[in-house]
Formats: structure tokens, C-alpha cells, sequence
């Protein structure tokens, strides 16, 4: 009876020591990380304002918001160093694309506040009549445009980084980096919807 005891007590420790889940998180800091690179590359570098703006950000420890209890009794192994990867071809194909529409028609937009940037990382025509009548189907087209490539590419990075689950997550994070690195004057849609100049 004593051997039974003894090697189910030993069978039970070797199970709970051989639970070792994977869990994947969503690597936020390094969403963001690749979101600012991405947007940079797009709009050209931040300003000096923006810097600021980014400096004064809180960096939440991302380990406490994940604590588990069941990782105490379950080590997880967690992926280390986790990268965005942001440089495929069809991405890049879409980062150039974007950058063309915006140094070629949205920044005149966007400097006069005829277009905004939404709380849900797209781009939305805020003022028409602040768009000359001549210009205005040129503007729509280059914001559905617009519109459609940051839909794709949200939707890319996810598949291109193997998790197409975390294609929600990938465009929460680039709303908030679209914002952050806005130019001052530009607007941009608060939490709530409303209008808001930076």
C-alpha cells in the first residue's frame, strides 16, 4: 500500500511539473513598437511635440497585467522578444501605397483639418467644405483608398506574423500610434467620438 502511495504521489508531481502551458499574449509593446515604425514610414519622423508625447507615456509593466494565479501551480512558457514582423512584400507593397496618397493628397488634407483620424484607425472626411468643390471626389477616393489599405494591412500584419486572431488587437493598437503620432493641428477622434485637435 505504502509503493501504490508513493508512486501516485510521484505520478501526480510528474504531471503537474510536465503542465507546462504556452500561452502566446498578444505582444502589445511590440505592436506598438512596429505600429510607430509603420506610421513613421508613411507620414516621415514624428516632431519634436510627438517625441514628447511618447516620452510621457506610461509604460505599464506588461508582466503584472498577466499575472494568472494557475501560472503559480502551471508555469507558462512565454514566447521571449517577441518581434512584429512588418516587412513582407505585400506590406510594404501597402506602406508605399499609403505613404504616395498621404505626400501626394491627405497631408494638405490632414494640415487643414478636412480629414481626421478615427478612434478605430481609419481616416474620415471631417470637413468637406473646407475641401475646394473642384478637389472633393479626389479627396473621397483617396480616403475610401486610404481607408481599404489600412484595412488590408491591419488584417496583413496579423496573418504575416502567424496569429489572424490578433487582427483586432493590431488595429486597436495602430488607432492609438496613428493619434499619438499625429502632427499638431491635426484632429482625431476621442474615445467617445467626438472631435478633438492635437
Amino acid at each position: 500500500m505504502k509503493m501504490l502511495r508513493t508512486v501516485l504521489t510521484f505520478s501526480v508531481l510528474t504531471a503537474l511539473v510536465a503542465c507546462v502551458t504556452i500561452n502566446v499574449y498578444f505582444p502589445e509593446a511590440a505592436a506598438e513598437e512596429a505600429a510607430d515604425r509603420f506610421i513613421e514610414n508613411v507620414i516621415g519622423p514624428e516632431d519634436a511635440a510627438a517625441a514628447e508625447d511618447n516620452a510621457a507615456r506610461p509604460q505599464a509593466s506588461h508582466w503584472i497585467q498577466r499575472l494568472n494565479p494557475l501560472d503559480l501551480l502551471f508555469p507558462a512558457a512565454h514566447a521571449q522578444n517577441v518581434n512584429i514582423d512588418i516587412n513582407t512584400p505585400q506590406i510594404r507593397s501597402i506602406q508605399q501605397r499609403m505613404e504616395q496618397r498621404f505626400q501626394n493628397t491627405l497631408r494638405t488634407y490632414f494640415n487643414s483639418g478636412a480629414v481626421g483620424l478615427t478612434n478605430d484607425a481609419m481616416v474620415e472626411i471631417r470637413d468637406l467644405s473646407a475641401v475646394p468643390l473642384a478637389e472633393r471626389n479626389q479627396l473621397k477616393a483617396a480616403v475610401t483608398e486610404e481607408n481599404s489599405d489600412r484595412r488590408a494591412v491591419y488584417r496583413e500584419i496579423a496573418v504575416a506574423n502567424g496569429h489572424p486572431e490578433w487582427e483586432d488587437q493590431i488595429r486597436s493598437t495602430f488607432a492609438s500610434r496613428w493619434i499619438a503620432n499625429a502632427r499638431s493641428g491635426w484632429y482625431y477622434q476621442n474615445s467617445s467620438g467626438a472631435w478633438v485637435q492635437k
